[in-house]
């Protein structure tokens, strides 16, 4: 019996309250999102939001100039974009979450939400990135590298994944926004 309990507690998929670990969120508005200045994301309910795993030092860090023209096009549509800074690639995002914050503001005039610095891959990923990865969409693949983006419609559901490569200006990606906004 004891290793029964012992494979249970170790499941990524333990209820809460169990022997193990807390449950997996099942949903978006199960989880704190906490924004780079300490204060809590205010609630995305009702929006259709990209979340992307960002890095100010990474060959795709021009992808931050077109984050921010797409959310400047779809901001007032309901969208929202929310970047979470990972330094799991190369170490290509050392800064605090001050440094991050500024140099986005002062270099691509950002002005969607940054979270925390978070791990996106292995034992200590965020919760965040545990639901967008365990979700049907994510298929339960690691990320890759920065910038990837998954993009979650109005009711909470992951409906899109798109890699690294893939631009904010990517006729895909605009049309899976165009769709989700739609509420197609």
């Amino acid at each position: 019996m004891f290793p029964l309990l012992t494979l249970f507690a170790l499941s990524p998929h333990a209820e809460a309250g169990s022997a193990g670990a807390p449950a997996a969120p099942h949903a978006l508005a199960e989880l704190a999102l906490v924004q780079a200045d300490g204060t809590p994301l205010p609630s995305t309910a009702g929006k259709v939001v990209l979340f992307v795993n960002v890095a100010s030092r990474c060959g795709f860090t021009p992808q931050y100039d077109g984050l921010q023209s797409l959310y400047a096009e779809y901001k007032d549509k309901g969208f929202l974009i929310v970047g979470t800074p990972c330094n799991q690639f190369g170490g290509q995002e050392p800064g605090t979450n001050t440094e991050i914050v500024s140099f986005c503001k002062l270099n691509y005039g950002v002005d969607f939400p940054i979270l925390e610095k978070a791990d996106v891959n292995g034992a200590d990923r965020a919760p965040l990135y545990q639901w967008l990865v365990d979700s049907p969409t994510g298929g339960g693949k690691k990320i890759g590298w920065n910038f990837e983006k998954f993009l979650v419609d109005r009711s909470g559901k992951v409906v899109a994944r798109f890699g690294s490569s893939t631009t904010p200006q990517d006729p895909a990606l605009k049309s899976a926004i165009d769709a989700a906004i739609a509420g197609k």
